[in-house]
């Protein structure tokens, strides 16, 4: 697992993943930008789709981003923590995983590269720490050698929240 601090739509990697809502179609935060970027035909195309439930995913082509594929999942709106919010977080990261292993079978690679956001953490109000740590424990019970996953922090704070968890040291923030 890698950390980094940056735009996730710069990213030359096989796969992005989009923290989208329920239509596809594109909002606020990381969704309105990789939307806004990859152009229309990703709006098209997103709109055969017919949405995606909370936990589920769904991949598209990237069009005019420098990834190939996008996986696009719905992370649950933070509603106290009593509502499985854990639980669909943590299905994000593991049906993302599933469609990534199966574009690397699909296309006949030793390895892809699969660049997750911060999701849910922004406008769906989930706790950056225990989300990042929800993030990091299901990509390791995966444990996948043939993925290599990147954490892409857009701001500061979630690139320290992520290191913290990551490597189990104390930082101030």
């Amino acid at each position: 697992m890698i950390v980094l601090n940056c735009d996730i739509t710069y990213l030359k990697v096989d796969i992005i993943v989009n923290a989208a809502n329920k239509t596809l179609l594109g909002g606020g935060g990381v969704d309105g930008l990789i939307h806004y970027k990859a152009g229309i035909e990703l709006r098209e195309e997103c709109q055969k789709l017919n949405g995606c439930e909370e936990g589920n995913a769904k991949i598209t082509d990237a069009y005019n981003l420098p990834c190939d594929k996008i996986i696009h999942t719905v992370g649950p709106f933070y509603n106290s923590g009593q509502h499985n919010e854990d639980i669909i977080l943590k299905n994000c990261y593991l049906n993302c995983m599933s469609l990534a292993e199966s574009y690397r079978e699909e296309k006949k690679l030793d390895m892809v590269t699969i660049a997750f956001p911060c999701i849910s953490t922004g406008a769906f109000g989930y706790p950056k720490d225990e989300a990042s740590d929800i993030a990091i424990d299901s990509i390791k019970k995966i444990n996948n050698e043939k993925i290599k996953v990147i954490f892409c922090c857009y701001d500061a704070l979630d690139y320290q929240v992520y290191i913290k968890n990551i490597y189990d040291i104390n930082l101030e923030y």
